[in-house]
């Protein structure tokens, strides 16, 4: 049986060989429509490839946000419905991953903001989520029709530097209103002292998440395996990107909140002084 497991697998891997051989036979000679130039402008400005959106011409990435957000709410909304009421005592495999995802966004925030963490652990919870599905959108090559008549494979919605900078100046706003909150004045005088952060947030989601996209347009471009290696090459820096940018804005925005919500200490000094002057007054 071991054998027989063994040469069905041999086979599988020598059809795919030979049908990833025919199609670089039957596509390496295909003429490229448009410079590299022209597809990295595109890429990045998305000058040329526009969608309409009830009458306005919109960039991919805006339907890509709008689509991703859809699914992730539809997700939440069926996981409460049906899964969340049928919780057991010992959990089931579904159930232990929910558990451990939660678990680990709890136990981030808690870490690095020790004083004040609700409310940061349900955003970066929401934040890690939709950065790593989203992220990960553009490998389902979902497909829409342009303004030109064209078919476009729907991107990362933060491929786009608007949907960048709007979630980098979100989370400044985070981290911005806990300040307030802990320490009132202080706390705006915390954060508006590094007033360059939502700006090096977001172009550094930006420019991760785009490299991905710009690499396998190279590849594309200029190898002659492009009939199967840009696939090999996307989903694997997709996914690199889906972890490493998950990680790294969820950390960077607890540091920062655990920071501006840091209790004010008042320095025991200043009350001696205080205490001393009142004396030698009285005195």
């Amino acid at each position: 049986m071991s054998k027989k497991r063994k040469r069905i697998s041999l086979a599988i891997w020598l059809s795919l060989i030979l049908a990833s051989l025919a199609g670089v036979v039957l596509t390496g000679s295909s003429a490229q429509t448009e410079s590299i130039q022209e597809l990295m402008r595109d890429a990045v400005l998305h000058e040329s490839n526009k969608i309409d959106l009830f009458g306005m011409e919109v960039n991919p990435g805006l339907i890509s946000a709008f689509t991703v957000t859809g699914l992730l709410l539809l997700a939440a909304l069926l996981i409460r419905i049906f899964v969340i009421p049928k919780f057991k005592y010992v959990p089931g495999k579904f159930q232990l991953l929910l558990e451990q995802l939660v678990g680990f966004f709890n136990g981030l925030g808690t870490s690095n903001s020790p004083h004040r963490h609700s409310f940061l652990n349900v955003y970066i919870f929401g934040a890690g989520v939709y950065i790593f599905f989203g992220t990960l959108f553009e490998l389902f090559g979902l497909q829409a029709v342009t303004t030109h008549g064209l078919s476009i494979s729907l991107p990362a919605p933060l491929s786009d530097i608007n949907a960048a900078i709007a979630l980098g100046c979100l989370s400044y706003l985070v981290i911005l209103s806990g300040g307030i909150v802990a320490n009132g004045l202080r706390g705006v005088g915390k954060t508006l002292k590094d007033f360059s952060l939502p700006i090096s947030m977001s172009f550094r989601l930006f420019g991760a998440l785009l490299s991905g996209l710009l690499v396998t347009e190279l590849v594309y471009y200029y190898s002659s395996l492009s009939y199967v290696l840009p696939v090999v090459v996307a989903v694997l820096f997709t996914l690199l990107h889906a972890l490493i940018q998950t990680y790294v804005l969820v950390v960077l925005t607890a540091t920062y909140f655990g920071e501006v919500t840091e209790p004010h200490v008042k320095k025991p000094g200043a009350k001696k002084v205080k205490g001393k002057a009142k004396a030698g007054a009285a005195a």
